[in-house]
Parts: structure tokens; C-alpha cells; sequence
């Protein structure tokens, strides 16, 4: 399996987060990235393919935002890295916004995701990993992972959030889409529901987005990924969310794993995308479920024998000294 990471993707190491009422650590660092490089072993660089294929997904203003919030942040003469605190919670009017703390507020939907001066390049290497994964199953190879490292799949077209600043599996998905797949599967089996990726997609009858992720009527991000969520207009019936209680292990687990493969086979897809996320594992530090290191081969192994053309790209996954083995489990299943 060839794998891509591109090292600009160390540099996006914000000093701190607002969680649960109180201001704590980073728990998005970079010594993940190291983590699972110790165990997987040598990467490729990936091509830069340009802005194109982000522009693609998300919105021109949203990236032009992304390039400059930490500087206009400072131009406002504020220390340390840029945090939103304040939320267009009634509705988002088409406002010519020019203050950063407008700025911030209208394209962030938490106070977790922080944006430094090296957010950007960061990104931008973690949407090239995916990107290169892409075109190597395109040219294919019969899997391919992306280090992403922010990761994803909180990020809407136009919005951060969930330490995740571009959509690595959106780019991924329409990427493949545009090169003519017909019709892109997102399996997205990290501990926290996909909201950005099921927002970009909703109303897509040539995407396919399931999710299997803690209950969001107890988890992160609580807005979106309950059972009810199937999709809009041509889009209705292409998003399936499978959420599960605390304490999930491997079988029940696996089992929703299953209904997510068996329905995706019924979409027929030329090409899968897997948003991986190790934040499932028991002892992870911010998560509830209870996977051990082999189930993830297990995993890994169910969605292989479907046999689709798969692009796998890194979600999230806290606990960093076991975040490499259960990375390189869920790798030896393919």
C-alpha cells in the first residue's frame, strides 16, 4: 500500500483549546503524526495538484479566510493563536464582515480548532496527502492512506471546526468524482459523527456518506449525525448514520460496520473513501468506546473483502502512544 504524507503538516501546533469550559492543552499535536510514522514506516511526498481540487469543495471566501485569519488576528493586535467566541447561532446573513472576530465566528462552529500562522500550509499539505492517495487508487493501486494530519471531516464548505480546517475526504471523494467515478462511497467510522462531510454531500445523489460514530444525543458534535439525518432532495437516502452508546465494543461495533458496507454495496460505488479515525480505541482521552488494537485489522479486513478501490484517510485518535499500532492494525487488514 503506498502511503503520502507531506511534512508541512508538522507545522500547525496551536498552544491550547477551550474544552468543556476551561482552556487545556492541544490535543490535536503533532506528535501524532510521529506516532504513526514510527509504526507504518517510510512515506511518500505527495504531488502538489494546487488549490483546484479544494476550491472544489469549499467555498473561495472560506479558504481566502484560512490564508489570512492568524495575521489579521495579530493585526488586531491579539496575542497567540486566533479562537473564535462568538457564533452567528441565528442564521448566517451574506454580510461584507471584515473584523477578524466577525471572521472567525462566521466560518467556526466551536472554540476547539484554533488557527496559527502555519494552519494553512498544514492544511493545504494534509488535502495533497488525500489528493495523492486519490490519484494513486485512480492509477490502480487497490488502496492507498493518507497521513492526514489536521484531519477532516468536521470541516464544512465554508466552516472549521473539531480541529479539522479542510475536508480531506470531501477533496478525496470529489476528486475521484471529477476524474469520472460515477459514484463515491465515504465510510466514516471515527468516534465523532463526520458533520462537515455529510453537510458538503447532503444533497448529492452521486455521494454516498455513512457514518458510524458515539450517539451525538451524548457526544460531539450533537448537532448532526442522528439516525434521522437521510439526506435532501437528490441527496435523500445517501446518508446513513449508524450512532451507538458508550462502552461500544468490537461486536456491535462491527455489526453497524456491516449495515454500512451492505448499503453501500446497494449504491454500487466505483471508489470508497474511509475516513479513519483510532479515536474509538478503549483508553482513547477524549472518547467512549471500547476497541482494542486487533479489532481494527478485523475492521480493516471487512471493508477490504468488499473489494472496492478504497482511499483511506486519517481522522482522528488522541491517545498517541498506542495512536501508531492501532493505525498500523487497521492498515495490515488491507
Amino acid at each position: 500500500m503506498r502511503l503520502f504524507f507531506d511534512d508541512a503538516q508538522r507545522t500547525h501546533a496551536p498552544a491550547r483549546e477551550l474544552h468543556n469550559g476551561a482552556f487545556t492543552a492541544y490535543a490535536e499535536t503533532p506528535a501524532r503524526i510521529d506516532a504513526i510514522l514510527r509504526a507504518i514506516g517510510p512515506v511518500e511526498m505527495p504531488q502538489d495538484r494546487g488549490e483546484a481540487p479544494i476550491l472544489a469543495v469549499h467555498s473561495p471566501a472560506y479558504v481566502a479566510f484560512l490564508k489570512d485569519a492568524a495575521q489579521l488576528w495579530r493585526e488586531a493586535g491579539r496575542e497567540g493563536d486566533a479562537i473564535p467566541y462568538t457564533f452567528p447561532i441565528r442564521g448566517r446573513r451574506p454580510l461584507d464582515l471584515s473584523r477578524i472576530d466577525a471572521l472567525i465566528g462566521a466560518h467556526s462552529f466551536d472554540a476547539t480548532t484554533p488557527i496559527t500562522p502555519e494552519t494553512w500550509a498544514a492544511s493545504y499539505g494534509s488535502a495533497q496527502s488525500a489528493l495523492a492517495a486519490t490519484q494513486a487508487v485512480l492509477d490502480g493501486e487497490r488502496a492507498a492512506f493518507a497521513l492526514c494530519r489536521p484531519p477532516g471531516h468536521h470541516a464544512g464548505a465554508d466552516y472549521c471546526g473539531g480541529y479539522c480546517h479542510l475536508n480531506t475526504a470531501a477533496i478525496a471523494a470529489q476528486a475521484a468524482r471529477d476524474a469520472g467515478i460515477a459514484r463515491v462511497a465515504i465510510l466514516d467510522i471515527d468516534y465523532h459523527h463526520g458533520n462537515g462531510t455529510q453537510d458538503i454531500f447532503y444533497t448529492r445523489g452521486d455521494m454516498f456518506y455513512a457514518s458510524v460514530h458515539a450517539d451525538p444525543k451524548t457526544d460531539y458534535p450533537f448537532y448532526w449525525g442522528h439516525a434521522d439525518e437521510t439526506g435532501e432532495g437528490e441527496g435523500l437516502g445517501t446518508t446513513l448514520n449508524l450512532p451507538l452508546p458508550h462502552g461500544t465494543t468490537i461486536d456491535a461495533f462491527r455489526t453497524a460496520q456491516t449495515t454500512a458496507l451492505d448499503t453501500i454495496a446497494a449504491f454500487d460505488p466505483g471508489l470508497l473513501v474511509v475516513s479513519f479515525g483510532a479515536d474509538t480505541w478503549g483508553g482513547d482521552p477524549i472518547s467512549h468506546f471500547s476497541l482494542t488494537t486487533p479489532d481494527y485489522a478485523v475492521l480493516a479486513r471487512d471493508i477490504s473483502a468488499r473489494s472496492w478501490p478504497t482511499v483511506i484517510v486519517m481522522e482522528g485518535g488522541y491517545a498517541v502512544d498506542a495512536l501508531g499500532h492501532n493505525v498500523a492494525s487497521f492498515l495490515s487488514g488491507f
